[in-house]
């Protein structure tokens, strides 16, 4: 058995050419029990790399190949260093390493020293890497003397039974070479030896999008970059059949890789993350703080209406305040509060948004000015214990200075590595890909603006919006070996990431040291620190963000407060606004919106007379009907004529009917379709989130089959036609 130790993934940015599902899908077609992902400087695809191998048994180990220099008399200039995870321990001092290196250098450079190897070394494997590792630097620099040096402060910094002298076959010449003086040195400090393929894609075909990149990297066209392009496909994920043939000399460099496999037992399932413990009086608890504070809100709120309100926004809040707690979530209910409390004693216009507004506590904690009880509004679209998912609660700031000032008040309060933003992971889509690809095979500009034009709002849909189809549609001949092998690269190159980059407003802290739990970096802003998974990794590793985000409209809203405030001496509230002002609908039937926030577009001026929206949660609908979803699914004028008595309200299937009731049958909303899945298809909670994102703006393919196969599965089941 054989077991590759030494993988990197797209995730390395533009180092990689396949994502971390597609190795996990070939080592499970080799029957591999196990396999390590070690990205450049940093473990941005380790959270999808854990899932995809957790869905299918795959152990996988964590681990990073980071620039790193000894600073020795000997030894000049930066390698890679190769380093696995081998205990919590061990992860905790990766992430640490990594961002002290990231924050102390300018963005995408630095190099860790070997103090700082030290100082972090417990817990990690050390691997002597293959061309880009110490030995080979060494070697280079200084023939067997110098690699002997190297091997010998290695030993010093990880001690002889954590490190591992790594040999390589790719058939190239100097690499031989290396692997012989790497043999001698392994003999004299009895270092075990350990065979990997270096392997930087999964198949043997992604060579070509690895050169690509290559060419990309190093601002050049495949035609001009020469040397640097690889000499052959060898850097894929091979099989231990293959790799045991390739190594039939050394066998034990063979079953090292197994030995080396069983030390390290460090997985993602132990990742330590812990919410921040919101500091309470003394006596009290956070559930305790958390009741008396909602109850407070709840007299302010609801202390204005009849007593049937209150009884029945009493009974919500208990029934919230009960989940909440069982959910162990009061903390951050906490965190949230507090800030939104900030904001108002900073003068700061704050207002909770989205599914947020659906719940009666965060209505009564001031988070939300939308009385959920009262808009007879679902909670369990916010919160559910079905769903097992964290809450989201996005805040809405003024844009510009005053959002700033609430960002570094989290780092303030949280200490500069206790909070940071999510990164956002800037893939390859349509009109990059065209541009990028068209680049390194040396179009001309004014080709390349041309397909990008064609390709621009191309996404998947459906299989008759193919992106050969658009190609054509700009004057390409595909049957042109170039232009076929241009088209091809585009299309292989579709969802793998490009760079990384800050999400708009999204926040993760954490109690202790955030660093400790994944690796922070400098974000484009100064002043701030981003984290190394974006949102949707930071949910599936169990770290709730809560995301700041700032509105131009705020703003406006703030001003119109002010202004109202100064001129007809009233308070404005908008908790208190009433919800049945017939003025107000009239306004809105009207469509005279021009400057309304959501409802001032064409669209929806046009939308508006034809709906004649009387209730607030006819809004609701007006503003979501307009949206890519509906209209794209054409569930807009179907929607329009039930509502108009011009056409019969029907259902696809009976147990539908509680789902759309309340839109006549149409689904609008994103909850719907997914409770339609679960209860269509049987999806649990877990499945109809997946379907969620799969829907997201980064539409994936293979996702979005993966799961439409399931659905149909799942509707096939129940005696459904899909």
């Amino acid at each position: 058995m054989y077991i590759e130790l030494h993988a990197r993934s797209a995730f390395s940015f533009l180092e990689g050419a396949s994502l971390p599902e597609e190795l996990v899908g070939v080592c499970q077609h080799f029957q591999m029990p196990a396999m390590a992902l070690l990205d450049s400087d940093g473990v941005y695809g380790a959270p999808r790399f854990h899932l995809a191998a957790k869905k299918i048994g795959i152990k996988a180990h964590i681990g990073a190949e980071v620039t790193a220099t000894l600073n020795s008399p000997q030894s000049h200039g930066e390698f890679r260093l190769p380093l696995l995870v081998a205990s919590r321990t061990g992860y905790q001092n990766l992430c640490r390493l990594i961002t002290k290196m990231k924050l102390r250098a300018k963005k995408g450079e630095g190099a860790v020293t070997a103090q700082e190897l030290e100082e972090h070394a417990e817990g990690l494997i050390c691997l002597t890497g293959g061309d880009e590792g110490p030995l080979a630097a060494a070697i280079a620099q200084g023939g067997a003397e110098q690699a002997c040096h190297e091997l010998d402060r290695l030993t010093g910094i990880f001690g002889p039974k954590n490190v591992y002298v790594e040999l390589q076959r790719h058939f190239h010449r100097e690499e031989e070479s290396r692997n012989r003086v790497a043999m001698d040195l392994a003999r004299s400090f009895h270092l075990p030896l350990l065979a990997t393929n270096g392997v930087s894609y999964a198949i043997p075909k992604a060579r070509e999008l690895a050169d690509t990149f290559t060419a990309i990297r190093n601002h050049k066209t495949l035609s001009t970059t020469g040397r640097l392009l690889a000499r052959n496909a060898e850097r894929h994920l091979k099989s231990p059949q293959e790799m045991q043939q390739l190594f039939a000399d050394l066998p034990q460099a063979i079953s090292n890789t197994v030995e080396l496999s069983h030390r390290l037992e460090f997985t993602l399932n132990d990742l330590g993350y812990e919410f921040p413990r919101y500091p309470v009086p003394e006596g009290e608890t956070m559930n305790s703080f958390l009741r008396d504070r909602a109850w407070d809100g709840f007299r302010n709120r609801y202390g204005r209406t009849s007593p049937d309100m209150q009884a029945k926004a009493r009974r919500q809040i208990e029934k919230e305040l009960a989940l909440i707690e069982k959910l162990k979530l009061a903390g951050y209910f906490l965190i949230v509060w507090d800030l939104v409390r900030y904001c108002r004693q900073e003068n700061i216009l704050v207002q909770g948004r989205g599914s947020a507004a659906n719940s009666a506590v965060c209505y009564s904690l001031g988070i939300t000015a939308v009385d959920a009880v009262g808009m007879e509004l679902l909670f369990e679209r916010f919160l559910s214990e079905e769903r097992g998912e964290w809450p989201d609660i996005d805040l809405d700031l003024p844009s510009g200075d005053e959002r700033e000032k609430v960002i570094q008040y989290v780092y303030k309060r949280y200490g500069e590595r206790g909070a940071a933003m999510t990164a956002n992971v800037i893939t390859y889509r349509n009109r990059m890909a065209a541009r990028e690809m068209g680049k390194a095979l040396g179009f001309d500009p004014e080709t390349l603006a041309k397909i990008a034009a064609a390709v621009a709002t191309w996404e998947f849909r459906d299989e008759n919006d193919a992106l050969d189809r658009r190609f054509r549609d700009a004057g390409l001949d595909l049957s042109h070996p170039r232009l076929r092998k241009y088209y091809e690269l585009c299309l292989a190159v579709q969802d793998l990431p490009r760079h990384l980059g800050q999400h708009s407003g999204g926040m993760v802290i954490c109690q202790g040291q955030l660093d400790s739990v994944v690796p922070l970096e400098p974000a484009s802003m100064p002043g701030r620190v981003v984290v190394q998974w974006d949102k949707e990794d930071c949910a599936d590793m169990g770290i709730i963000k809560v995301d700041l985000l700032g509105l131009g409209m705020m703003a406006v809203l703030k001003e119109s407060i002010e202004l109202i405030r100064d001129h007809y001496d009233e308070e404005v509230d908008l908790a208190h606004l009433p919800p049945d002002d017939r003025q107000v609908y009239s306004t809105l039937q009207q469509a005279d919106t021009v400057g309304m926030f959501q409802v001032e577009s064409r669209a929806q001026m046009s939308c508006l007379p034809r709906l004649r929206p009387v209730c607030f949660y006819d809004v609701v609908v007006q503003v979501a009907i307009i949206r890519p979803g509906p209209i794209v699914g054409q569930m807009v004028n179907p929607f329009l004529q039930r509502r108009q008595g011009k056409e019969e309200v029907t259902y696809a299937h009976p147990s539908l009917e509680p789902v759309l009731k309340r839109t006549l049958g149409v689904p609008l909303f994103q909850e719907q379709l997914l409770r339609i899945a679960m209860i269509a298809a049987n999806f649990t909670g877990g499945e109809a989130e997946d379907l969620r994102r799969a829907m997201g703006f980064k539409r994936s393919q293979a996702r979005m089959r993966e799961i439409e196969a399931k659905l149909r599965a799942g509707m096939t089941a129940n005696g459904i036609s899909p």
